[in-house]
């Protein structure tokens, strides 16, 4: 190695070298980058924090309301159901309970209940062409199919149609027609009589039938009592919608069938002229007397079976109105019209019936 020459500089003996400033800058800018990078890695992790406490509150949120929806889907489900089924009962209870329906189309009922081709659907068919073309009937309201329905449907029209009581209603308080049948008449079998289905029998029967013909006096003074058609209307919705009530009407008319039997056997035991029918019903062998009507026809009406033609006959002349009905099986034929009676003494009041059978009765509506 060669000997440095005396006064020559070290640098100018040796290649050059990074000056000291430079390299202090270098590092500053180094310290920034860091910084930089550290507050970026700072501002990241923060926001990434941010985003997911924001991406979890949303993902609650967004949980929250699926679950209350659902919650309140199924709330709205099972609220739907009660509506319906209690929608369901108090149709059930007021109105499916009615017993006397709401007029309808007399050709739509005829379409719904006769379809097919048989023969006794196309006479039906045709039947009711001829109500509704010829009679003038363009509607029917259907009546509880019962072994009441024949009274059901004679005391519905008479409530309806405001009619009057009977003349011989009139001149006697029927309330007490009870007792005149046993201590005036001596009519102790009377005990024996049967409400229906409920089969009732004893020493409390006269109660019972007097409360019976009371609520008969009482519901029959008030319907003829108001004039405006409508109103009546109402309140026979309302009155043949309670069975309980019904029933006790029913009860009282087959107690004053029972009574004018009883009037009519004692004329014909004093010779006095009686009319037709009660002649006929005398001279069968289960109608012979009051007694033996009363156990072999009466008591049944209600519970096993209705009213027989013979029966109508008697109710007519009870009440004092012509029962006029249509027997559409009988379509074609003289009896297809009858009346009962068929020869009123007088000018009474008219309603009308049809029947399918001779069983069960609906109400025509002119």
């Amino acid at each position: 190695m060669e000997p440095r020459p005396r006064g020559q500089s070290r640098s100018a003996r040796g290649g050059a070298r990074t000056p000291k400033a430079p390299r202090e800058a270098g590092s500053w800018k180094e310290k920034g980058n860091d910084q930089v990078h550290a507050w970026t890695l700072v501002t990241s992790q923060a926001l990434d924090t941010a985003w997911r406490i924001a991406k979890g509150s949303v993902m609650l949120a967004v949980s929250f309301l699926v679950a209350a929806l659902c919650y309140f889907k199924r709330l709205h489900l099972y609220l739907g159901r009660r509506l319906k089924w209690w929608i369901g009962y108090l149709q059930r209870k007021f109105k499916r309970n009615l017993s006397v329906e709401a007029e309808v189309d007399l050709l739509s009922y005829c379409a719904r209940e006769w379809k097919g081709e048989t023969p006794r659907a196309k006479l039906m068919r045709k039947a009711y062409e001829e109500l509704f073309w010829r009679r003038r009937i363009k509607c029917v309201r259907q009546v509880k199919r019962d072994n009441y329905d024949a009274l059901r449907s004679v005391l519905f029209q008479i409530f309806s149609q405001g009619l009057s009581f009977p003349s011989w209603m009139k001149e006697k308080d029927i309330v007490k027609l009870p007792e005149k049948l046993l201590f005036s008449q001596g009519c102790n079998w009377i005990q024996q009589y049967s409400f229906g289905p409920e089969k009732y029998t004893g020493s409390n029967v006269f109660g019972k039938l007097r409360k019976c013909v009371e609520l008969l006096k009482t519901q029959w003074t008030e319907f003829s009592g108001i004039k405006d058609y409508h109103k009546r209307g109402s309140m026979c919705n309302i009155l043949f919608s309670n069975a309980i009530l019904e029933y006790k009407l029913y009860e009282a008319l087959k107690f004053i069938m029972l009574y004018q039997v009883t009037e009519v056997y004692e004329q014909m035991k004093t010779k006095k002229v009686i009319p037709s029918l009660f002649r006929l019903l005398f001279s069968r062998e289960t109608s012979s007397d009051p007694l033996s009507f009363m156990m072999n026809h009466l008591n049944s009406v209600g519970d096993t079976c209705g009213l027989e033609q013979i029966d109508m006959f008697i109710l007519g002349y009870s009440l004092e109105v012509k029962i006029k009905v249509f027997r559409l099986f009988k379509f074609n034929s003289r009896d297809f019209e009858v009346c009962y009676p068929e020869e009123p003494l007088r000018e009474w009041p008219e309603i009308s019936l049809l029947t399918e059978n001779d069983r069960h009765y609906h109400i025509p509506v002119f």
